[in-house]
């Protein structure tokens, strides 16, 4: 499996500041980004193991936060 990635650079609409002045450049810019191809996907499994990872590491920060709350209250009241 290989990966061909090409980069280029408009070097016209960074001379002017990131602005098109003209129509052909604005043409150009049109008909690269149509040309493209979409940026990379990640497969389900990929999301589905990425998001699990989150919601533990959410669940595991919460329960922590709780426990320093549920200290801080506990003892403070005497």
């Amino acid at each position: 499996m290989t990966t061909n990635i090409t980069i280029t650079k408009d070097a016209g609409s960074q001379t002017t500041g990131g602005h098109a002045t003209g129509s052909q450049t604005t043409g150009s810019h049109a008909a690269g980004s149509a040309s493209q191809t979409p940026g990379r996907k990640l497969p389900g499994w990929l999301w589905f193991i990425a998001l699990w990872c989150f919601g533990v590491a959410c669940a595991v920060s919460l329960g922590f936060a709780f426990k320093l709350l549920m200290n801080a209250t506990l003892f403070a009241v005497k």
